[in-house]
């Protein structure tokens, strides 16, 4: 039965994903601000960098990379969060789950923006290759990691006396 209500809450934040609402006042600026905290970071160690709305460029070379939809992690944490409400558990922990796995799965995110900009700026084809395959694959992956770390990290259920085990 739990699988019925993952299904129906991934299909249902997906859908809600897609709404042209919440593209202009929730995805487009969540990925803007990730564009500026990657160029930030990367600013520490490289002047050149600079974010211009979802886009991320070397003020030297004009490369740029466009942080576009399936890029910006969302999909990753709408799969945990399906995960999470699927599991009966108390709300605490569900809320725990949901900022533990945001942060764990952005800052994975982090890395994968930061190296493929700096995998452009060195070959084309190794870009496209860690973008199209590894990347995809690592932060999905990444949402599975956590959902199995939150669930072993839930208390173990209690045992009702009403409802004796059978083998």
């Amino acid at each position: 039965m739990r699988i019925w209500l993952f299904l129906l809450v991934l299909m249902t934040l997906f859908a809600l994903e897609l709404l042209n609402p919440v593209q202009l006042h929730f995805v487009q600026p969540f990925t803007a601000m990730l564009a500026y905290l990657s160029a930030t970071l990367m600013q520490l160690f490289d002047s050149s960098v600079i974010a211009n709305g979802i886009v991320i460029r070397d003020a030297q070379s004009g490369l740029a990379v466009s942080i576009q939809p399936g890029c910006n992690g969302i999909e990753a944490i709408i799969i945990l969060v399906a995960g999470i409400i699927s599991v009966p558990t108390e709300f605490v922990y569900k809320l725990k789950g949901f900022v533990y796995g945001f942060f764990a799965i952005q800052s994975v995110n982090l890395v994968r923006l930061i190296s493929l900009f700096y995998l452009l700026q060195w070959n084309r084809a190794w870009f496209d290759w860690a973008h199209l395959y590894l990347w995809q694959a690592l932060i999905i992956l990444d949402a599975l990691v956590v959902f199995v770390l939150w669930l072993r990290w839930l208390p173990d259920p209690e045992i009702s006396d009403e409802a004796p085990l059978t083998t």
